[in-house]
């Protein structure tokens, strides 16, 4: 009777740890953050601006075939897409 009062103790411990994961892993406040580190996994270039049409679109291009892999909404590309914008791209879009 010991030894199974143990293991339902350290199957109790189990759960009660996998349940913690499970809402972590599931906490909306951090879907946006893993959202954020699997754009950065695939390391889309980041984007200055300056008078480059050409650049933009491959830029762009870039972005899409992300997204697409992402299955991202419109509002987490837009989201996504500013988040790798610098120097003065970046100051277009905060003037925007």
């Amino acid at each position: 009777i010991m030894a199974a009062a143990r293991t339902n103790a350290q199957i109790a411990q189990a759960l009660a740890a996998l349940t913690t994961l499970v809402a972590r892993d599931n906490d909306p406040g951090r879907e946006s953050e893993k959202r954020l580190e699997r754009f950065m996994s695939h390391k889309p270039t980041l984007f200055i601006g300056g008078y480059n049409p050409e650049g933009a679109i491959k830029w762009i291009e870039e972005l899409e075939i992300i997204f697409e892999a992402m299955g991202c909404t419109e509002g987490n590309k837009t989201i996504l897409g500013t988040y790798v914008l610098r120097e003065e791209a970046n100051v277009w879009w905060k003037n925007v």
